[in-house]
């Protein structure tokens, strides 16, 4: 059976940004969490838009006060996320030829299909990896303004020296920019935990680097709150329940 259903979407305050008014229609679905921009777009070219009972049309802009539905028919799309942990040697994005990639990697499991990593993880780490075929998580967990936690579990080659954990957590410069703080727990002379609310392109490996040492492993453990526990290489898990709830909640889409 084929259900009517309607989004009522009403401005509401964010404390993490605050919006512009006007703003664009899709742009401000979007922000709701209701579809991503491209989705939005797609959505009121099918007419399936309204602004204040009007029909929207591409371009168009809404103010606080504006009320927006999408009205839509069929069932909702079943949005699905998993945690998983990516081995060593697999490329997340633009795999060169011959590399082995997270979509031939996560191919062999049916759940798995039609979901897409979010994120990035190099080539020589390892660790979790959120799944999902959700595209209003990305913005929302990659835009640096929202500085979500993520942590690692770090080796190095030479023994740490002691300043380290203390240039660590106050910043290091990589290449002309300074990193935020950081929070860095050592483990012990060759090893230290390390969270971090910025996700620099090899980022640790480049400030392990500047403080005159060499990451001989790397393990992503944590992005927010979804934790890798204890899944081996290569194998997954769903995020449901209460972890999706606090996953989502976080993220403004719950």
């Amino acid at each position: 059976m084929i259900a009517n259903f309607v989004y009522f979407v009403k401005s509401m305050p964010d404390n993490r940004h605050s919006p512009h008014y006007p703003m664009r229609v899709n742009r401000y679905l979007a922000q709701k969490g209701i579809a991503t921009r491209r989705d939005a777009d797609i959505l009121i070219e099918k007419k399936k838009v309204f602004i204040n009972d009007r029909l929207a049309v591409l371009g168009d802009k809404v103010i606080e006060d504006d009320v927006v539905e999408v009205r839509s028919k069929g069932t909702p799309k079943k949005y699905r996320y998993f945690a998983y942990n990516k081995p060593t040697g697999v490329i997340t994005h633009s795999p060169q030829f011959g590399e082995e990639d997270i979509e031939k990697e996560t191919r062999k499991f049916p759940e798995l299909r039609g979901t897409f990593p979010v994120g990035r993880l190099d080539k020589d780490s390892h660790g979790l990896i959120i799944l999902t075929n959700d595209g209003r998580v990305t913005d929302r967990m990659l835009n640096p303004s929202y500085e979500h936690e993520k942590e690692y579990l770090v080796r190095v080659r030479k023994p740490l020296r002691d300043s380290f954990q203390k240039n660590m957590e106050s910043g290091v410069d990589i290449e002309g920019y300074r990193t935020k703080t950081a929070i860095v727990k050592r483990l012990g002379d060759l090893s230290f935990r390390i969270t971090l609310t910025e996700g620099k392109k090899h980022q640790i490996r480049r400030m392990v680097a500047a403080l005159h040492n060499e990451v001989a492993d790397l393990k992503r453990v944590r992005i927010m709150s979804i934790t890798l526990g204890d899944l081996s290489p290569g194998s997954y898990r769903s995020i449901e329940k209460e972890e999706l709830s606090l996953f989502l909640k976080t993220l403004g889409l719950q």
